[in-house]
């Protein structure tokens, strides 16, 4: 198994799409700004270019983990220590048999959404608990999360 850096990056980079729609202001965006306590005159004096970039270098960092959650692969490999020069033949007949079994958009999506809804929603829950944030700041950012994993699963998934 080898990193498809370029599928990581162009997954990273869908994080930034599906936010300039989710965050819209006649989306989620006025609605997210007032469960946020965030306002524009607040985003005005903020450095978008840092803010873009930091976003797509942690969504990077978040596609990296997708891909071993929606590429079986990637636990053959895990199965084996990680290093397929030492791998038994088992593996290289295990991979020769099932190398690209699965590894469709919808398959990647299904494992990002289920990511999303069972790790991003809850983590968002959890922080925002104590933030004292409300149950629709947990829908419009979990939720958010949830269509990012989807989309980048799908995408990291079927990208060969």
């Amino acid at each position: 198994m080898e990193i498809n850096f370029l599928a990581l990056f162009v997954a990273a980079l869908s994080t930034l799409a599906v936010g300039f729609i989710w965050y819209h202001p006649k989306v989620f965006g006025n609605t997210w700004m007032r469960e946020s306590g965030t306002t524009e005159e607040k985003m005005k004096g903020s450095n978008m270019a840092l803010i873009f970039g930091l976003s797509v270098l942690y969504a990077f960092f978040i596609a990296f983990i997708i891909q071993m959650l929606t590429i079986h692969q990637w636990g053959a490999l895990g199965m084996i220590g990680g290093d397929p020069a030492v791998a038994k033949a088992s593996y290289t007949e295990f991979m020769a048999d099932y190398g690209s079994a699965f590894r469709t958009f919808k398959h990647g999506a299904l494992h990002g959404f289920m990511t999303g809804l069972f790790l991003a929603i809850p983590m968002v829950g959890t922080s925002a608990l104590y933030e004292r944030r409300s149950f629709k700041y947990v829908l419009i950012s979990g939720g958010f999360w949830t269509v990012c994993f989807t989309i980048m699963g799908g995408i990291i998934c079927a990208w060969q």
